[in-house]
């Protein structure tokens, strides 16, 4: 009798503890962000990337009336950072700005990736899109795509490009350029972008395929000389550069973009607040301009939902693994 009275109680007692932990869960997801939020910029200060998660942050931490504070943690093509935040508590306080090679590329560029990017992280939203705009050198003998590519087949063996190092959006660029010219231009793998920049302005490489970000002040400088932007479609900033579409390569584009996420198990109160306060910023004529001014176009309203970011990750994932086993390419 007693013990069957113990039992009841003990039992009665662990349903009330568990509602009141869960509404104390609840409670907490509700009122999140009680304090300062850290966005995980997996690549060094001063990229593109970096920039475009500044200027987020900037905007979005009045929103959420808590500060956003950017951590650079880069390292293995931004799968450092991108780990470091699949592996956090999943309370809203930790979150990645994404891009297509944290994951995309990496899944199949790396041997062995140190997360699987469509099931180890809570998509929240595609924020931007940056196209790739193929450069050469200023005394390059070729000023049209057409130009470009009749010259680079019948000089293959002579020629070089660079990249800001092997598995980078700059190179995986540049392998598909390759591959759809038809060509094996040998590639120079340097420690940024900076350094390849600084050669191609030198004249000791023939050509970059450069994120429109990084390659606008120097194309607007005169110091190299802007070929093609490799999209269907032209870039705001350089609304007279023809595009591959245009210049005989239809089916050819090479793109970065960039989208936060947080950890897989997030409560699905702190993702809608965070969806809701990046779409408000996106939403902000300010961003806008800014973003647009480094050459980043911001996604249609239509694209900007978690649910729309999940399967554009997996069709992403499909769309360059085809590409990147053709290359031959992998990192250990």
């Amino acid at each position: 009798m007693f013990r069957s009275l113990m039992a009841r109680t003990l039992a009665v007692l662990g349903t009330c503890l568990g509602l009141s932990w869960g509404l104390s869960d609840s409670a907490r997801s509700q009122d999140w962000p009680t304090r300062p939020v850290t966005m995980v910029v997996p690549f060094a200060a001063g990229g593109p990337t970096d920039v475009l998660g500044r200027v987020m942050a900037e905007y979005m931490s009045p929103i959420l009336g808590q500060q956003i504070i950017v951590e650079n943690v880069g390292g293995a093509g931004g799968m450092t950072g991108s780990l470091r935040v699949a592996r956090a508590d999943p309370d809203g306080y930790t979150f990645v700005l994404g891009t297509v090679g944290t994951h995309a590329q990496n899944q199949t560029l790396y041997k062995k990736p140190q997360y699987h990017a469509a099931t180890d992280f809570q998509p929240v939203a595609l924020i931007a899109e940056v196209p790739l705009i193929l450069i050469t050198r200023k005394d390059f003998p070729a000023d049209t795509l057409e130009a470009f590519i009749a010259y680079a087949k019948a000089n293959q063996d002579k020629m070089t490009y660079g990249s800001a190092g092997a598995g980078s959006a700059t190179h995986l660029g540049c392998v598909l350029l390759n591959a759809a010219m038809g060509t094996k231009i040998a590639h120079v793998p340097y420690r940024g972008t900076g350094p390849a920049m600084q050669d191609l302005q030198g004249g000791r490489i023939d050509f970059l395929c450069e994120i429109v970000t990084t390659a606008l002040p120097q194309i607007q400088g005169g110091a190299v000389k802007a070929i093609a932007t490799l999209t269907r479609e032209r870039s705001p900033v350089l609304p007279d550069l023809p595009t591959a579409h245009e210049r005989g390569l239809p089916d050819f584009e090479a793109y970065t973009w960039n989208a936060f996420f947080l950890p897989k198990g997030t409560p699905e109160p702190i993702v809608k607040k965070l969806h809701d306060a990046t779409v408000q910023a996106m939403d902000n004529p300010a961003v806008r301009d800014r973003l647009q001014g480094l050459g980043a176009m911001l996604v249609a309203p239509d694209r900007r939902s978690p649910e729309y970011l999940a399967g554009f990750v997996e069709s992403e994932i499909k769309k360059w693994a085809e590409p990147i086993r053709s290359s031959g390419v992998n990192v250990e």
